[in-house]
């Protein structure tokens, strides 16, 4: 069976508990989209407000709950909008404050919440603040990190520090001072112990917040508290130890309070705004700090979305993921892909092999627990845009020699930046909409970055219907999520009950392996009723009230006893109801 054959039987008109009401994010499917590369309205080749509000209905029916817009703000754009100038207004490449208004209104009639980017580490250096702290007015570099420079006349940075972005996280000024930015040199960090910094941002969450949007994804949450005295690291490629090792300048205790203060706001709005962490943390344990019950609401995964194709390790980071988060009494959240990675079609090996395990990757991720993270294209099964010339090419990261990150198989070691290496440029390449030549529907002309000849097969409208596309595949899963009470929210059952009830699991048993574990580190049930079953070598099968997961990462087909009736794979399955025949490559949901 293939997945033409699924949601139609199974799906109603209800879904999960949380899925609406103030808990709605528990379980959320939540769609990312890179404003500049989602639509153009307008035909300058850049995606813009209209142009997303004009495809809000692709949202409405892939099944998403909510859309999470990158930043649309007055901006230079020295990092595609994430050095922000104005944190009020809406950039003029991607309309007016009007526009905004409207897109969130359109949003919400078709049940549809609306996040957006609020970027609280750095402002631009076109920000009314960094350029009075550059005017020389008194007290304004007290917002921003100027530190004297080392060694003789100071002309050694402050300290060892480097940006994440490749050469030293300090610039240095023509009156001698220095100042710190651990992203571009137009991107100067903010001095939260500034308390105008606080009270600043404190006063543009309202300003969003009283204009209806339904959250923050929080850029660079666990950067915006530094550790005193800003000490030396001590060793090079520090871009490669984050969210592996502790760092000076990320993950300090001190952003916590910060969060706390933010939970605070959102709550006196009432229920269902929420904050959402991007933090980089060296463990499970410390990413889980962000998600307290008095914090945010929800933390990226980024260990599930750097995990290998590997079932041991996808294993170990789904076991400890559920682990940290249930401990605090949050939700896991997990995604694959969003704008700052390479995408993981390319990253699981590409090609043919690459999309099998993409689809795969995608399935097993919505079965789990939690909320999911959907990037733009990842429903159509965009690659990796490999071969962008030099001279198309924005990344700050590609102007300033960032050594690569990824390689197809996860983090790789340092090597010298040829081609796309890693670099985010071709993670952005705008969206194919319809029509077998660029620009795909995108806008009325071109695009800001060149499309690939050969798109067109991959477009909504040439997906749209193929019970075999990958578009296809996404919105059979997401309808399928809605519709078992099993999948979605992490409530969905406990360990004494659901189905681990006698008779409940998929062979008629009561699905228990003899462990009584309560954290599943044993194959015992989470409080979210997942439960790990035996399976082969390189075989991952876990169940959930009323349903099983099975994902075959192997390079061949695999037999085992058929965990129930099937209703939804990434690949055809053989089934005789006794017995499966998993494909090589796949991820296959089953209920009973």
């Amino acid at each position: 069976m293939t997945h033409d054959s699924t949601a139609v039987q199974l799906a109603s008109s209800s879904s999960n508990a949380t899925a609406s009401g103030g808990g709605w994010w528990r379980d959320a499917v939540i769609y990312q989209v890179y404003v500049r590369s989602f639509a153009d309205s307008d035909g300058d080749g850049i995606g813009d407000l209209r142009g997303v509000r004009s495809r809000l209905p692709h949202l409405a029916r892939l099944g998403v709950d909510a859309v999470w817009l990158t930043p649309f703000y007055v901006s230079p754009q020295a990092d595609g909008g994430y050095d922000v100038a104005d944190y009020r207004a809406v950039d003029p490449l991607f309309g007016d404050l009007s526009d905004a208004d409207e897109l969130v209104r359109a949003a919400h009639a078709l049940g549809l919440r609306v996040i957006v980017d609020v970027v609280p580490n750095h402002t631009s250096e076109q920000h009314p603040w960094f350029r009075a702290a550059l005017a020389g007015e008194p007290g304004a570099r007290e917002r921003y990190h100027f530190r004297p420079g080392r060694g003789p006349d100071g002309a050694e940075p402050p300290n060892d520090w480097e940006s994440i972005f490749g050469g030293p996280a300090w610039t240095r000024v023509p009156d001698g001072d220095w100042y710190l930015h651990l992203f571009a040199p137009e991107q100067p960090d903010l001095d939260w112990d500034h308390p105008e910094v606080a009270a600043e941002f404190a006063s543009v969450l309202r300003f969003w917040l009283d204009l209806g949007i339904d959250g923050f994804r929080i850029d660079v949450a666990h950067g915006m508290v530094k550790a005193p005295g800003l000490p030396d690291i001590g060793r090079g490629a520090q871009a490669t130890l984050i969210g592996t090792e502790p760092l000076p300048f990320f993950d300090q205790d001190g952003v916590h309070e910060i969060h706390r203060s933010w939970r605070r706001l959102l709550d006196s709005y009432g229920s269902g705004r929420i904050g959402v962490a991007e933090a980089w943390a060296p463990t499970s344990e410390r990413l889980a700090l962000y998600v307290r019950p008095d914090e945010l609401h929800q933390a990226f995964n980024f260990r599930f979305l750097n995990c290998p194709w590997d079932p041991a390790a996808m294993r170990t980071v789904i076991d400890e993921s559920l682990a940290a988060t249930t401990a605090v009494g949050a939700p896991t959240t997990w995604v694959l892909s969003n704008h700052d990675v390479v995408r993981h079609v390319t990253r699981y090996g590409g090609g043919a092999r690459g999309l099998a395990r993409a689809r795969a990757a995608a399935l097993l991720m919505l079965a789990l627990p939690g909320s999911a993270y959907v990037y733009q294209g990842e429903e159509l099964g965009l690659p990796e845009v490999a071969d962008l010339p030099d001279r198309v090419r924005q990344d700050p990261a590609f102007r300033r020699g960032r050594r690569r990150l990824w390689d197809a198989d996860g983090p790789a070691g340092p090597v010298e930046p040829e081609g796309q290496d890693g670099l985010r440029d071709g993670c952005r390449v705008p969206l194919p909409w319809s029509g077998a030549e660029p620009p795909y529907g995108f806008g009325p002309t071109g695009s800001w970055l060149p499309q690939p000849a050969g798109w067109g097969g991959l477009s909504v409208a040439a997906q749209t219907g193929d019970p075999h596309s990958t578009l296809e595949l996404y919105r059979a899963a997401l309808e399928l999520r809605r519709a078992m009470p099993g999948l979605g929210a992490p409530e969905a059952g406990t360990g004494s009950g659901a189905w681990a009830q006698p008779g409940a699991g998929p062979d008629g048993s009561d699905g228990s392996d003899g462990s009584d574990g309560s954290d599943g580190s044993d194959g015992g049930p989470y409080p979210c009723g997942m439960r790990w079953q035996p399976a082969p070598e390189g075989v991952l099968l876990f169940t959930r009230p009323g349903f099983a997961c099975t994902l075959n990462s192997r390079p061949g087909p695999v037999e085992l006893p058929a965990p129930g009736r099937p209703v939804l794979s990434s690949a055809p399955v053989e089934t005789d109801g006794r017995t499966v025949r998993l494909p090589p490559d796949s991820c296959t949901w089953w209920s009973w």
